[in-house]
């Protein structure tokens, strides 16, 4: 029996099952990584941001006691340097380059008198100068004609030409030229004296700082006469402005004389502005004045301010506690000081917060002393650390904080 023929389904491939394309798993990906990236995005930007806190830099107390006040005072906040700048010749005012609160810098020029009889004269002395200058220069060549004739009438009298009285007056006419020459001289130097004094009357006209600092008040206007001296029955003003120097600002005090011996120079102060009440400057004596004043049984006391600030001004009123550091009840180690409202109490503890590198640290403190603004603390804080004062309530160890600027 014959084998079947061949037909063209016998030539067909079988093909397997074709594996799932991987084609339909990247948009799963990709959807999931942008879903990851989404959330992740939003959770960034609802986070909490720093808290702006106001800070205080943590004191030492004096020494190895407690600080304590021996004394308090009040006084006045003075500069050392200020003055009333006038001018050293009497004139009409014409400009005035300055106002109340201006900064000035030494040597600027704050306001110019009249100088138009100034610049007259020295015009005149100038010429006066050239006309001495001009007539020296012509008594020279007068000299030097003089001198020739004198050498000529001495050849002829040596050759018995010429008479000795010809000699002598050619030597007369020398000698006379050349004391005319040494006066001339000598009027030439007081032309010069007279324009170094008219230049000296014109630059006097400019009335310049005497030194940097601020002006405080504006005391001439345009139009008014100026002089160094009172003059005119009170219509001549006496000086232009008054410049205080910011930096030289200290504090006077009268400290009744029954209480200077509780005062030392070096002591620590803290002073208390009536403006700010609840700033406390760090200060210290610089010096007392050795002398009393027997009407107000009074020694003056020099108290100047560790760091200074602009919102100390002249004149202010100012409250003063002196400091000592008390031998009884010491402390072991070194104690620092905090204002009262950075101490906080949490389970039954004493504990501050401290701002170390943009976060809140909570930290354990052992009080030695408690006053009325302040405490005193032996463990827990070290001075120049930053003590949080105003957190809120909540606020957690670790959280992330800003310093505020200006006073709490």
């Amino acid at each position: 029996m014959s084998s079947p023929k061949p037909t063209l389904d016998d030539l067909r491939i079988e093909r397997g099952a074709e594996p799932e394309s991987t084609s339909r798993f990247w948009p799963v990906a990709i959807g999931i990584v942008v879903l990851v990236l989404a959330v992740g995005a939003i959770l960034w930007l609802k986070r909490p941001g720093a808290i702006p806190v106001h800070t205080v830099l943590v004191r030492e107390a004096s020494g190895n006691g407690i600080e304590r006040t021996v004394l308090n005072a009040s006084g006045y906040v003075t500069a050392r340097r200020q003055a009333t700048v006038s001018s050293k010749v009497t004139g009409k005012v014409t400009e005035v380059l300055v106002e109340e609160g201006m900064k000035v810098q030494e040597g600027q020029v704050l306001a110019r008198l009249d100088d138009t009889n100034v610049k007259t004269s020295l015009r005149l002395a100038q010429a006066q100068l050239v006309s001495a200058t001009n007539a020296l220069a012509e008594t020279r060549v007068r000299i030097r004609e003089a001198d020739q004739e004198l050498e000529r009438q001495t050849g002829l009298v040596k050759n018995k030409i010429a008479t000795q009285a010809d000699y002598d007056h050619a030597e007369a006419a020398s000698l006379a030229l050349r004391a005319r020459l040494e006066q001339q001289q000598a009027d030439v130097t007081v032309a010069e004296k007279q324009v170094a004094y008219w230049d000296q009357q014109l630059d006097d006209t400019i009335i310049r700082a005497p030194f940097s600092g601020i002006v405080t008040s504006k005391n001439a206007q345009p139009g008014e006469m100026i002089s160094p001296i009172s003059a005119g029955g009170g219509f001549t003003r006496t000086g232009i402005c008054t410049i205080v120097d910011m930096d030289s600002l200290e504090i006077e005090i009268d400290v009744n004389e029954s209480y200077i011996n509780r005062v030392a120079a070096g002591q620590a102060v803290e002073a208390t502005l009536d403006a700010y009440p609840d700033w406390k400057i760090p200060s210290k004596v610089i010096a007392i004045i050795p002398t009393a004043d027997r009407q107000k049984s009074t020694v003056k006391v020099r108290v100047g301010f560790d760091k200074l600030d602009p919102r100390i001004l002249p004149e202010m009123s100012v409250k003063v506690a002196f400091r000592e550091s008390s031998g009884s009840g010491p402390v072991a180690g070194r104690t620092v000081i905090v204002p009262k409202a950075a101490l906080q109490q949490q389970g039954g503890h004493d504990v501050v917060l401290v701002m170390q590198n943009g976060k809140a640290e909570r930290r354990a403190v052992t009080v030695s002393q408690t006053r009325s603004d302040e405490v005193v603390i032996s463990a827990g804080v070290a001075a120049g650390e930053k003590v949080i004062l105003d957190g809120p309530a909540d606020l957690a160890d670790g959280a992330a904080v800003v310093e505020k600027r200006g006073n709490p």
